[in-house]
């Protein structure tokens, strides 16, 4: 239920948002992008200082980067933005509609709601954590259309597979998620949204999506060392 929640005020706010790009300047589009880096930064840091372990996290990142590089996970998902671009944005809109998905799609299933809002709803269904995402999404991605264009409306399937995989990836491994484990997944996912607020400020071309793999590397991580130390 959180996550069709979600999909829909994200695919409200990105309506409205391209609707009324046009009324938006260039700078001033190019002003809302960089408030939206900022803030990124901001919530990557307050998610990586969740660690209590660093040694997690990095194994997560390293481990992650190294399957995400050779999955090719990068490439992966910008030749689906490039398609998606293709059927449904004019050819000087593509490398824009690509940017929007790519962007809003990381945004929108890395941070800590999304983990720890999908946990609660796969194992107690409790979806008050993902109704707050949701509502959050809704005006980020109302910013980002108008900034970006029509990728951020094709972002819903991002979080109906990666959120909603999440979810019902919990409901059958609820004794797998205790506490150290959201605290170092949420940490590892930190680093990533952190990565993505410079890529967004166009400080650094990272390419975010190959980590993603640390998301699900972390928890293994740490039930391993439980089980071997």
């Amino acid at each position: 239920m959180g996550t069709v929640l979600n999909v829909i005020t994200v695919l409200i706010g990105s309506s409205i948002g391209f609707l009324v790009q046009s009324r938006f300047s260039e700078n001033l589009k190019k002003q809302m992008l960089q408030g939206i880096g900022l803030v990124t930064i901001l919530i990557g840091v307050q998610m990586g200082l969740k660690t209590e372990n660093i040694l997690y996290p990095l194994a997560g990142i390293l481990l992650g980067g190294m399957l995400g590089h050779l999955l090719k996970l990068e490439e992966h998902l910008d030749h689906l933005a490039a398609y998606l671009g293709k059927r449904f944005a004019s050819k000087a809109d593509s490398a824009r509609f690509m940017r929007g998905f790519v962007t809003a799609s990381l945004i929108f299933c890395v941070g800590p709601m999304t983990i720890l809002g999908a946990i609660n709803d796969g194992l107690t269904g409790d979806y008050q954590l993902l109704a707050v995402k949701s509502m959050l999404d809704g005006f980020t991605s109302l910013a980002l259309a108008a900034a970006l264009g029509a990728g951020v409306f094709f972002s819903v399937f991002t979080i109906i597979i990666m959120q909603g995989g999440l979810t019902l990836l919990a409901s059958q491994l609820s004794a797998f998620f205790s506490p150290d484990v959201i605290n170092e997944t949420t940490a590892a996912g930190g680093i990533l949204i952190i990565g993505l607020g410079l890529v967004i400020l166009e400080i650094k071309p990272l390419k975010i999506a190959n980590f993603l793999p640390a998301i699900f590397l972390v928890p293994a991580i740490i039930k391993l060392v439980q089980i071997f130390a």
